[in-house]
């Protein structure tokens, strides 16, 4: 990201707001909110492939993973506000089982990009599914969208909640509610 292009940018918008970016509040806010959109949007630079690594193993275990409650802080690309909240990942390995970090680090790579939360919880079933070859896998997302919060609609206690079953969770409902149950839906 070029630091200088962005933060000239904001500066323009802050004109445009009516706002004088040289006021002692406001005078680093360009900089500042630069270096925070590399980071919101950091995603771009990383692949999952990546952020795994080495850590697949080979395992026998052909029980259920869950990890339930990893925080979503993400950037609707409609409005590039915010949406925040929790996603919930199920999945039956074949042989192989991730680290378990390495989900929360599946889930920001594909967050910190500019999304629709349908499509977030696509992509990290399908990230999971791969990189693990696994039987099958669930994804369920609860959000918040600030942009139906605090403007348009302003509703403020709407929770969005997305979900991806992907193999035997598709397949076979009893997985698929031994999942939900397991986390809670």
């Amino acid at each position: 990201m070029n630091h200088e292009r962005v933060s000239q940018l904001i500066r323009e918008l802050l004109v445009e707001l009516g706002e004088d970016p040289e006021r002692e509040g406001l005078r680093d806010t360009p900089m500042r909110v630069a270096r925070a959109y590399e980071f919101l949007t950091s995603g771009y630079k990383h692949d999952s492939a990546d952020v795994v690594g080495q850590a697949v193993f080979e395992s026998e275990v052909n029980n259920m993973i869950i990890s339930r409650d990893i925080e979503i802080y993400s950037l609707c690309e409609h409005h590039m506000l915010p949406f925040y909240g929790r996603c919930h990942i199920g999945y039956i390995p074949k042989k192989k089982i991730l680290g378990v970090s390495k989900l929360s680090r599946i889930v920001d790579c594909y967050a910190r990009r500019l999304q629709i939360q349908e499509r977030l919880t696509s992509q990290i079933a399908h990230e999971i599914m791969d990189l693990a070859d696994a039987e099958g896998v669930g994804v369920v997302m609860e959000c918040r969208h600030l942009c139906m919060m605090m403007r348009g609609v302003q509703k403020q206690n709407s929770v969005m909640t997305t979900s991806s079953v992907l193999g035997c969770f598709r397949k076979e409902i009893a997985t698929r509610e031994e999942f939900m149950t397991l986390i809670g839906k």
